[in-house]
């Protein structure tokens, strides 16, 4: 007769606690690179861009106004990028997706949407590895 005995111990909790911390620390560095990138694209200059291409900025109120925000709730953390709504007004939303803003039709300028895309590769390589003790 072979016997056997095993003993486990549910450490479920202190993992899901290391995956909350990485979370919360890799969506904060996801969401400062987004920023950084859609940042860098805008150009302080008093002629306009050429549509498709990120919009300029006469005074520098757009840069300026590019923020990010990262919580935690409950059932997941997040994470906000983009332009401040106190700072710029509604003025971002023709600039991203085209439209008609104070009586003036807007192509398309996008600028947060392709800071995502190119910001999208590095995450991997940030996230690999990162749940630890």
């Amino acid at each position: 007769m072979i016997g056997m005995k095993a003993t486990t111990i549910d450490e479920t909790a202190k993992v899901e606690q290391a995956v909350d911390k990485a979370s919360y620390r890799n969506l904060g560095h996801a969401a400062a690179s987004i920023r950084k990138y859609a940042k860098d694209s805008i150009e302080i200059s008093d002629e306009p861009s050429q549509p498709g291409q990120p919009p300029h900025s006469r005074r520098g109120q757009l840069p300026a106004s590019l923020w990010f925000a990262v919580t935690r709730e409950q059932s997941a953390t997040t994470a906000l990028v983009g332009p401040r709504y106190s700072i710029v007004g509604e003025s971002a939303w023709p600039h991203e997706h085209g439209g008609t803003y104070q009586g003036a039709k807007y192509p398309a300028r996008p600028f947060m949407g392709p800071a995502l895309r190119a910001s999208l590769g590095r995450f991997r390589e940030t996230w690999r590895g990162s749940v630890r003790e």
